[in-house]
């Protein structure tokens, strides 16, 4: 084994090695608290796809000390939407709450306005509004297991440039205000129906195993030591 010389003031050339892994641990942290980050919301978006950007940008980091360097840095990475993010990595099974008997579900047409459109944020339409317009129906699903919760479908008056016809849904809300392919027979497919389904109304609802956000902390924690050497060899100058 070939012992190399220390040359110079040996406390300087240790305080300065210590400053080094000062560097290398605060910049290892940082670095992998990132890659933590972004591999769950990748994981959020490409399990619950595109729409799922919001739960996925939920996702923040944080590294400690906020400023200077540290021996001991500590990084976060955490969620503002904890029991989704549960619910999603346990496969919960979710249930009425309050003794209800179902779960009221917005389908695509009671969608939030603004998706594609504009306007208000947040879903047209409400169970208790539905029930207060009084002219909501239910059709059952064929396996008996739950209903569709319907308001009957008409005409509104053309609207915009293009004369765009809406679609009133039992004069609590208009329906398909977005741009879409088809429009024209889309809206005459749903007229001929004569109504338009606002709700599923389900006993409960399983949400598979779609995330797994213990085994991407557990990566992180096993590439975090070769980052730091790395990281450690490069700020002191010794390239392995």
């Amino acid at each position: 084994m070939r012992l190399s010389a220390v040359v110079g003031d040996l406390r300087k050339v240790l305080a300065e090695e210590v400053r080094a892994g000062e560097r290398a641990a605060s910049r290892a942290v940082r670095a992998e608290t990132d890659a933590l980050k972004t591999e769950i919301r990748g994981q959020v978006t490409g399990s619950l796809g595109g729409k799922a950007r919001g739960i996925a940008n939920a996702w923040r980091a944080q590294v400690f000390p906020k400023s200077g360097e540290s021996l001991r840095p500590a990084g976060l990475v955490f969620t503002k939407l904890p029991n989704v993010i549960d619910a999603f990595e346990r496969g919960a099974t979710i249930r009425p709450k309050g003794g209800g008997r179902f779960l009221a579900i917005a389908t695509g047409f009671n969608a939030a306005r603004g998706w594609r459109g504009r306007g208000d944020k947040g879903l047209r339409v409400t169970p208790a509004q539905m029930v207060a317009s009084g002219q909501g129906f239910l059709r059952p699903f064929r396996s008996g297991r739950g209903f569709v919760w319907c308001l009957p479908l008409r005409h509104g008056a053309a609207t915009g440039r293009r004369r765009r016809t809406r679609l009133i849904a039992g004069g609590v809300a208009e329906v398909g205000t977005a741009n879409r392919k088809g429009r024209k027979a889309w809206a005459r497919g749903l007229l001929e129906q004569g109504m338009v389904p606002m709700f599923l109304l389900l006993p409960q609802v399983t949400l598979r195993k779609r995330l797994d956000i213990r085994g991407a902390s557990l990566r992180a924690l096993r590439r975090l030591p070769r980052r730091f050497v790395a990281a450690w060899e490069a700020e002191a100058g010794r390239f392995a």
